[in-house]
């Protein structure tokens, strides 16, 4: 049967092709609303947003970070400065994968596997976002062309210039001015994020961290054009950072160097200051260091070296040491004695050689074995005779004795601007009862008297109290800096003058001191003999090891470093006081014999001029006696 054929229905079809265009018409309607709706969205409402984004992928602030303050001695010689160095730093977020840029630039400047270790600390180290690291210092000339040939293989790295801290005396001021280090991250916790923008240093030790604030100075900004790799194009703006603050201290290097030959290269500490004023004019600890290694990074190996040191280089005697003061506090005790009124001038006490509490067979022995027979106050100082300073501890309690020497600054910091300072230890019923849970015991106070027992003193502290003799009992805070930007520094927290009923106790604690260093039998005469001033000072030696009842010290029986230190303060001239020394001598031993000579030596270098003849602005010079007769 023959297939049917299908008219096609025109009208039909016209329809569908109109539904058809129609919705395509409304689809394309909607989706150019649509486009429309999002351009508006995009372009209008938007804009602020928009523009600014596209605008910070363009344009970028960076900080400028401040030149730190330079640092002088008294005499305008530089002590710390500024030198140019370059440097490469990575930013991590444009550097992709850093550890692979790590690997690459060990290879393009044939490092060592120690060095990528010291990069890659560095690189996790708490940072800011975008905020470039340094991961090497002072790059070579053939460092820096090798990092530009290779440019392209190390994205987010660049070689940029900048001053590093600088210490041209060496280890001269290492434990004084101290030295500036990388900035770890508690102290990043702690810093103003503004003001350290870009800074990768801070001051760690000594004047550098006591004065941070000061030597830092405030930091600038600049906004940069950049492209897409990040390459600074041309600068758009800037605000020029405010540079530290310069500081000039009171110390001499020449006296410093002085001081540093005097000692001859044993471990000790000296210091020197100027009465009148507080300022530190020396103040060495030896050994020392070299104050450069840290500025950049010190290796694993050149650290482990300073810290593992027998000598222990890297801590600050004069601040930190702690050590009986021995004889050197027998004239804070006379004063106390004196205004007190448990003794006089003319008081006098028989010694045998040794000392006993009433009841008690223990004998507290004298240096002197033979004793010294009847012995007043002057004697006492000359001799350092112990016997007198028993008795007059004993008489005196600990309580008072405790509160006088406290005036004197044991057992607190004295300092104005030394961080490292210790306070020492002072001793007394609270403080036993409070550490030792034990009662106080009338041995103890005895010992006390002649600066042994419990008591701990640093060098800057004896120095402090024989300044205070040298004063007249008025406080003067020994510090480091003469004038921070022209101004000098301000004690806001002075310490409280001693005042004496008798204000003649001073001279006559000051002629027994200069008694030892130029009465006939005074126990410091040979270091005084032909100098054109009066020194008044005294000596004392601090126990390292106890020494049994009965026993007598032997140095042969010791190791060295078990022997006695040795100590020695004194001022000069007696009459008009100019300097006060303090010299303690590790394992030193004899204070006479081997601290005195070592602060005559300090003495002369500041008096005296190349004739050695007393400087005129220190006074006419005047014949002295080395051998007198005591009074």
């Amino acid at each position: 049967m023959p297939q049917q054929i299908r008219l096609k229905d025109h009208e039909k079809d016209a329809r569908l092709v109109r539904n058809r265009v129609v919705v395509g018409a409304v689809a394309t309607v909607l989706l150019v609303a649509v486009l429309i709706a999002r351009l508006y969205y995009l372009q209008i409402i938007q804009y602020d947003y928009h523009s600014t984004l596209s605008e910070n992928n363009r344009v970028h602030v960076q900080p400028i970070p401040p030149t730190r303050g330079l640092i002088f001695d008294r005499n305008g010689v530089i002590v710390a400065d500024n030198r140019p160095s370059f440097s490469l730093s990575m930013t991590r977020e444009r550097a992709g994968n850093w550890q692979e840029v790590l690997d690459t630039i060990i290879e393009v400047l044939a490092l060592t596997e120690d060095d990528r270790a010291l990069f890659e600390k560095r690189m996790k180290q708490g940072r800011r976002p975008f905020e470039p690291v340094p991961i090497l210092f002072e790059l070579s000339e053939d460092q820096i062309a090798r990092v530009a040939v290779n440019q392209f293989r190390l994205p987010g790295v660049e070689v940029v210039a900048q001053l590093v801290r600088h210490y041209p005396q060496g280890a001269h001021f290492a434990h004084s001015v101290g030295y500036v280090g990388r900035i770890n991250e508690k102290e990043l916790k702690t810093l103003d994020p503004v003001n350290y923008s870009g800074t990768h240093h801070i001051g760690k030790t000594g004047v550098e961290r006591f004065y941070e604030d000061q030597l830092h100075g405030q930091v600038g900004y600049e906004e940069v054009e950049t492209n897409a790799r990040g390459r600074v194009l041309r600068v758009l703006k800037r605000t020029d950072p405010k540079p530290g603050k310069d500081i000039v201290l009171s110390l001499d290097i020449k006296l410093q160097e002085a001081a540093e030959q005097a000692l001859g290269g044993r471990r000790g500490a000296i210091v020197a200051l100027e009465p009148r004023t507080g300022e530190v004019l020396a103040m060495v600890s030896q050994p020392s260091f070299d104050p450069n290694l840290f500025v950049t990074g010190i290796s694993f190996k050149a650290y482990a070296e300073l810290r593992d040191s027998i000598d222990r280089p890297l801590f600050n005697r004069v601040l930190r040491g702690l050590y009986p003061p021995g004889s050197t506090i027998k004239p804070a005790v006379a004063i106390a004695g004196l205004d007190s009124g448990v003794v006089n001038a003319s008081s006098r006490v028989f010694d045998p050689g040794y000392y006993q509490l009433p009841n008690y067979d223990h004998k507290y022995r004298n240096w002197n074995r033979s004793g010294d027979g009847w012995v007043d106050l002057d004697v006492a100082i000359m001799r350092s005779n112990d016997t007198y300073f028993y008795e007059l501890a004993h008489k005196m309690g600990i309580d008072r004795l405790s509160a006088y020497l406290n005036k004197f600054g044991i057992g607190q910091k004295v300092s104005l601007d030394m961080f490292e300072e210790s306070p020492g230890l002072m001793p007394s019923r609270e403080w036993k009862r409070a550490t030792r849970r034990q009662a106080w015991f009338p041995g103890e106070t005895l010992i006390l008297g002649i600066g042994q027992g419990y008591m701990q003193a640093t060098p800057l502290q004896l120095a402090q109290a024989t300044a205070l003799i040298a004063n007249k009992g008025k406080w003067n805070r020994p510090h480091l800096a003469k004038t921070i930007e022209g101004q000098p520094p301000v004690d806001e927290n002075p310490m409280a003058d001693i005042l004496l009923r008798d204000g003649n106790d001073w001279a006559r604690v000051t002629h027994g001191m200069e008694q030892v260093m130029h009465g006939a039998r005074g126990t410091a005469r040979k270091a005084a003999l032909g100098s054109p001033y009066r020194i008044a000072g005294k000596s004392g030696t601090a126990q390292v090891v106890a020494i049994k009842q009965g026993e007598k010290y032997d140095r042969n029986k010791l190791q060295e470093r078990h022997r006695d230190h040795a100590l020695f303060v004194a001022f000069a001239p007696a009459e008009a006081p100019k300097i006060v020394v303090a010299v303690m001598v590790e394992n030193g031993e004899s204070g006479s014999g081997v601290a005195a000579p070592v602060v005559r030596q300090v003495m002369d270098a500041w008096l005296l001029d190349e004739n050695g003849q007393l400087k005129p602005e220190f006074g006419p010079a005047t014949a002295t006696v080395a051998q007198e007769t005591a009074p």
